[in-house]
């Protein structure tokens, strides 16, 4: 495949491809240079202004997973590379990259990682169709049937796929349907964390990003939203350059692609992985230098603006009020006639959803402490209530937990305005809500731990339930005031963003030829501060603001989708509060002296790689009912150091990768069980030698004969009958005791030369008293496992399995050929007396008269 890659992508075509990035970045670095002074004026201006706005009630953590990760556990990783499956353990640390390693071992000791994906700008999918539906757009006029597979077998009928418009994809498979229901709910979030890649901390670079990417992608033409506005700067920078070079190389290259339809998209997605990680290489370096030689410059041009603010602030005033005599009579009619009577229409279809994923992030919150009030109650103890603890603490985290939220904003449906007012996706908004959910959520359960903390220590722990409901309430009726707040204000952020870039896309080719003009009327030395450009979008804003604020507030008053006035909330209405928020976080694990939660340590590697102390994990996979553990792929992390850990599926994925010509997992193959097949023999199949036992059922012996000793071989067997008993299994993998109790029934193993002849004849018979015995016994309630057929026996065998080559030498038959319900040994009957006496397999006597 790499022979594919040179071959299109030539040195001359990867000097075309630095050229042209080199173009877009050096026209974005002009726009940015621009928006990092205007920014940084904005900043400065605001710091010494101050903001209104309501005051949140809730309180808010800055660092929330420090010291913790998301999840762990062992999935199927498709490799392109020789097209096979393997075993792959994966580690998502709190950064909500993915990282790949052999096995859960090699994570604990620190090795390198045999991959790492970033998943920002992809898409999470769980069926074929999907990816199919997405992989006929790759090609134009390439088009594969929904029923073929284009380049891979899945191994299971539970795939995860990982896609991306221009990076490489992703294959994943697991064992049952509700692995992946979990599996995909934190691909996920791993996907919406890594999108929502700016920080909003950042008051200066952020903005001056988000206007120059807008601004440079208005100069070609495209208004509105951007589904591919995810990631870090430099990934959204290369996906602003693969905007127009995509399109373009593909023209170029899928004509001179060669071979099948299917081999052909698998072509140029390796193209197109190359084109993507050369851009984004160079994007990368360039960003970091760029934003360098800003940050080189905002000492002195913060000094500037301090002292010359109250003159740029007037002149600012003087240019925008002559702006908007030439651009209010033209944006008020625009108004008028094409956004006014649509304004309610959207934010009711932004309304409705959204208000249901809040209210279901309060019923999830409420039922996490309905859950915990219940075990103070019924007595759970201490220990029991700090893993209570702990697991809240990370409720806003945990995306299994939380995906009945952030399912409700996933309905958000916008058609029949996305053409009007040039709305690419609605993922963009989808998005932007699920991160305020969680924040709230977050906020909500950190409030609560710190009023709980706060009424232990000054109240004692006497009345645990009733101090846990009053912190409830208080909770309760603070996230109410503060989801009001926020939908209200993602509501006229949602409207601007949407009629915003319609109006500028219908007023500029009237007014952008008037705006130079106004240059003349600003000062040289704020020309660097006060643009243009942005007064006249500033100008349109002040103009649709007042119809979107009365909207949003006519909502409020009207108490749609619970929605609170700001007049009737006091602004401060719990002023100790906020002295909470600086006291450090509560450890309720060593607060209560309980362990912490089974499956809630991991114990991987810190992020700098080195082996760093124990984290702890925020999502632990229960087990499957139903499924063998061998066969689990998402497996615990107990958190208890004496808790014996599965390294099964360890060895499983190391073997596997060093045989490059093991045989493929193939549709209809299961993997196979990572136990010992030798161990298993062993353990199952001993040999067994005869000791005297002087019994009653001696009796039932015909020929009276005296009890002797021997050795059974599987020559001198014809069968053995046994009877499925509810009696407890002694675990396989526990070799060393199961041995010495073989050794101590079995006795002596050795017996004189000369009594050998008599112990065979004694056999022989005893056998053939057997065998009547046996096929007087009620057939519906007797199952024959397996039998050695006898070269000597002139009576014929019971009927055996078909396949001979599944029997062992002692005529059981092997679990490793048996289903993975089937893999234990089942104990056996002795039905010599009448009595059915249910035995344990290693417990087996044969009594010869």
């Amino acid at each position: 495949m790499g022979d594919v890659v040179s071959s299109h992508l030539d040195e001359a075509r990867r000097e075309v491809i630095t050229a042209r990035t080199r173009d877009v970045m050096k026209e974005f670095s002009n726009v940015y240079e621009q928006q990092y002074a205007v920014a940084l004026f904005n900043s400065v201006r605001f710091e010494i202004e101050g903001g209104g706005g309501t005051q949140p009630q809730l309180l808010h953590r800055k660092d929330a997973l420090a010291g913790r990760s998301i999840f762990s556990g062992s999935l199927f990783q498709y490799l392109e590379e020789n097209r096979k499956w393997r075993n792959r353990f994966v580690s998502v640390p709190n950064s909500y990259t993915i990282s790949l390693y052999e096995s859960k071992t090699a994570h604990e000791r620190g090795l390198h990682s045999r991959g790492i994906i970033n998943c920002a700008g992809y898409k999470a999918l769980t069926s074929l169709e999907e990816y199919m539906e997405l992989i006929n757009t790759s090609l134009p006029g390439i088009k594969a049937k929904v029923g073929s597979n284009p380049f891979i077998k899945c191994g299971t009928e539970f795939p995860l796929i990982l896609w991306h418009p221009y990076a490489r994809h992703h294959y994943f498979c697991v064992m049952t349907e509700k692995e992946q229901k979990k599996w995909h709910a934190v691909l996920q979030d791993c996907v919406r964390h890594t999108n929502n890649g700016l920080s909003e901390d950042s008051t200066v670079q952020t903005p001056a990003f988000t206007d120059s990417v807008r601004l440079h992608r208005q100069a070609k033409g495209h208004y509105g939203t951007w589904d591919m506005m995810c990631g870090a700067p430099p990934q959204i920078l290369a996906n602003l350059v693969m905007e127009t070079l995509h399109p373009e190389l593909r023209s170029v290259i899928a004509p001179r692609l060669r071979g099948k339809m299917q081999q052909r998209q698998r072509h140029w997605m390796l193209i197109s992985d190359a084109l993507y990680k050369q851009v984004l290489s160079q994007t990368t370096g360039q960003y970091e230098a760029l934003v360098e030689a800003c940050e080189a410059q905002t000492a002195p041009l913060d000094a500037r603006l301090r002292t010359d603010m109250d003159q740029i602030i007037g002149s600012k005033e003087h240019v925008s009020s002559k702006m908007r005599a030439l651009v209010l009579p033209k944006a008020e009619q625009l108004l008028r006639t094409n956004v006014q009577p649509y304004i309610s229409s959207i934010l009711e279809a932004l309304m409705e959803p959204t208000s249901r994923g809040f209210s279901e992030v309060r019923e999830v919150f409420f039922r996490e402490l309905v859950e915990i009030s219940k075990n103070s109650l019924n007595g759970g103890g201490k220990d029991v209530l700090g893993d209570q603890m702990e697991r809240l603490s990370m409720l806003a985290f945990h995306p299994v937990k939380m995906q009945s939220c952030y399912e409700k904003v996933e309905q958000l449906n916008l058609e029949g305005l996305q053409q009007r007012f040039d709305v690419a996706d609605p993922s963009v908004f989808v998005s932007r809500t699920q991160i305020l959910m969680r924040e709230q959520m977050d906020n909500a359960v950190y409030t609560f731990e710190q009023l709980l903390n706060q009424s232990i220590e000054t109240q004692g722990e006497d009345d645990m339930c009733k101090t846990m409901q009053r912190c409830q309430d208080r909770v309760l009726k603070k996230y109410d005031h503060d989801s009001s707040t926020v939908r209200k204000k993602f509501f006229r952020e949602a409207l601007l963003q949407i009629i915003i870039p319609y109006m500028l896309k219908q007023l500029s080719p009237s007014c952008s030829p008037e705006l130079p003009r106004f240059k003349e009327l600003i000062f040289e030395d704020f020309a660097r501060f006060l643009l243009v450009e942005n007064m006249f979008e500033e100008v349109v804003l002040q103009c649709v603001s007042k119809d979107i604020m009365m909207a949003v507030k006519e909502a409020a008053v009207q108490r749609r989708h619970n929605l609170y006035r700001d007049s009737i909330i006091l602004t401060n209405s719990d002023p100790n509060l906020h002295l909470l928020g600086e006291t450090p976080q509560v450890d309720w694990a060593s607060k209560f002296g309980g362990d912490e939660p089974e499956g809630s340590v991991d114990g991987g590697v810190s992020e700098g790689g080195g082996s760093g102390s124990r984290r702890r994990q925020v999502v632990s996979m229960i087990q499957l009912d139903g499924v063998p553990l061998p066969f689990e792929s998402c497996l615990e992390v107990p958190g208890v150091d004496f808790i014996p850990e599965e390294d099964t599926e360890e060895s499983e994925g190391v073997e596997e990768d060093r045989g490059e010509d093991e045989e493929d997992l193939g549709p209809l193959e299961e993997p196979m069980s990572p136990d010992s097949v030798t161990e298993i023999r062993d353990l199952i199949n001993p040999v067994v030698n005869l000791i005297p036992v002087l019994e009653k059922s001696q009796s039932n012996m015909t020929n009276g004969t005296e009890p002797t000793t021997g050795t059974i071989t599987s020559e001198d067997v014809t069968h053995v009958t046994t009877k499925v008993g509810d009696v407890p299994r002694k675990s396989l993998r526990d070799k060393t005791s199961t041995q010495t109790m073989v050794q101590q029934l079995i006795g002596s193993k050795k017996q004189e030369a000369d009594e050998e002849h008599q112990d065979e004849a004694a056999i022989k018979d005893a056998i053939e008293e057997i065998e009547i015995a046996v096929q007087q016994e009620d057939s519906e309630r007797i199952a024959e496992v397996s039998a050695a057929e006898s070269d000597h026996e002139s009576s014929p065998a019971p009927p055996l399995a078909s396949d001979s080559g599944s029997h062992s030498d002692s005529g059981f038959q092997s679990p490793t050929d048996a289903g993975p319900d089937e893999a234990e040994p089942q104990p056996i009957t002795n039905g010599l007396d009448g009595e059915d006496k249910v035995i344990d397999p290693v417990e087996v006597e044969v009594v010869l008269a």
